[in-house]
C-alpha cells in the first residue's frame, strides 16, 4: 500500500452514487410498498452497504483500513430508476472516495439480487463519485502565491565544516513542494546575536524565516532564546502541531523547543536540527501553515 505515515489527519468526506434501473413500474411499486418477496429492499440494501463500507480494504487490495465514523444512504426514486446516494466521513490521513463508491455498489448489487426474481431486466449504471472534501486536494490553490523564504542552519559543527547539513536542504526541498521560493540559504553558528541579526534583516523581504537547529537542551542550543524577544506574536498552535506530530512518531520529540511567531509580516519558525526532526516538522504544518498569510492580511478563515 502507499505510505501515508507522513500525512496528517483531516476531516475527509466523500459522496458516491449508483443507479438501479428496473424495467417495470410494478417493480418500483413493490419496492416502495415493501412487497418484494425477499424482504424490505431499501433497508436490507442499506444494511449491506453499511457492512461493505467498513470492509472496503478487504475487497480492494490497495485500500487502507480506516475508521469509518459516519455513513448515510439515501434513495431518490424517479420513474423506473432508483438513485443511491452514499456518503462516508472520517477523520484520517487518507480519503474515503473508494469506500463511498464501494458502499454504493454493494447497495446496488443487493437491490439487484433482491429484485431479480420479479424483474429480469434490471441494470446497474452510473457508479461514480459525486464529491469529496478534505486532504491535499481541498487546500491546494488556497494559499498566496509568491511566498519567499530564508532558511538558516544553526550549528557550530556544520559552520566549522565538521559536518554536512541535511536538515536545511530538506526544508528547502519541502518548501519547493509547497510552492515557496527559497531566496536565501545559509549556515550560521549557534550565537544569539547572529540569529537575531539574521532574523531582523531577512524578515523584511521574506514572508518565512526558518531556522533549523539549536532547539534542544544542550548549552549551545540558543535558537529559542534568540528568537523569543523578537517575536511580536507567538503562535502556540503551530508549535503544538509540530510537537504532536513528532511525538506520535518517536518519544524524544517532547524534548524539542520549537518556537513559532510573527515579526512584522513574516512568520518565523525554529525547527529541530536533526534531519528527521526537520522533515517531520515540515510535514506537520506545510502547506497548511501558509494560510497564516491570508489571516495576517485581515482575511477570515472562511474567506479562503
Amino acid at each position: 500500500m502507499v505510505d501515508i505515515t507522513h500525512k496528517i489527519n483531516t476531516l475527509r468526506t466523500a459522496t458516491a452514487m449508483a443507479t438501479v434501473n428496473v424495467s417495470l413500474q410494478d417493480t418500483i411499486d413493490a419496492v416502495v410498498n415493501n412487497l418484494v418477496p425477499k424482504g424490505n429492499v431499501l433497508e436490507m440494501a442499506k444494511t449491506a452497504g453499511l457492512f461493505a463500507v467498513k470492509n472496503t480494504h478487504l475487497a480492494i487490495p490497495d485500500c487502507h483500513p480506516i475508521p469509518i465514523e459516519f455513513t448515510s444512504v439515501e434513495y431518490e426514486i424517479k420513474d423506473l430508476s432508483i438513485a443511491i446516494i452514499f456518503t462516508v466521513k472520517t477523520v484520517y490521513k487518507t480519503g474515503v472516495e473508494v469506500e463511498a463508491m464501494h458502499g454504493a455498489s454493494i447497495v446496488a448489487l443487493t437491490m439487484y439480487d433482491m429484485l431479480k426474481p420479479i424483474d429480469k431486466n434490471i441494470e446497474i449504471s452510473n457508479i461514480k463519485l459525486i464529491s469529496k472534501h478534505g486532504g491535499k486536494s481541498s487546500y491546494k490553490n488556497r494559499f498566496p502565491a509568491g511566498i519567499k523564504a530564508a532558511v538558516f542552519v544553526c550549528s557550530d559543527s556544520i559552520f566549522a565544516g565538521d559536518k554536512e547539513d541535511k536538515s536545511g536542504k530538506i526544508i528547502v526541498e519541502k518548501l519547493a513542494l509547497s510552492g515557496v521560493d527559497t531566496t536565501h540559504y545559509e549556515i550560521i553558528p549557534d550565537e544569539v546575536s547572529v540569529i537575531q541579526e539574521k532574523t531582523k534583516a531577512f524578515a523584511k523581504d521574506n514572508q518565512l524565516v526558518i531556522f533549523t537547529g539549536g532547539t534542544g537542551l544542550s548549552p549551545r542550543d540558543v535558537t529559542p532564546e534568540a528568537l523569543e524577544p523578537l517575536l511580536e506574536t507567538r503562535i502556540p498552535g503551530i508549535e503544538e502541531a509540530i510537537r504532536k506530530y513528532g511525538q506520535d512518531r518517536m518519544p524524544y520529540a517532547m524534548l524539542s523547543r520549537s518556537v513559532v511567531g510573527t515579526l512584522g509580516n513574516a512568520l518565523v519558525l525554529a525547527l529541530p536540527g536533526s534531519a528527521n526532526g526537520a522533515k517531520e516538522s515540515m510535514d506537520a504544518i506545510f502547506p497548511h501553515v501558509l494560510h497564516v498569510f491570508h489571516i495576517l492580511k485581515g482575511n477570515n478563515h472562511d474567506s479562503q
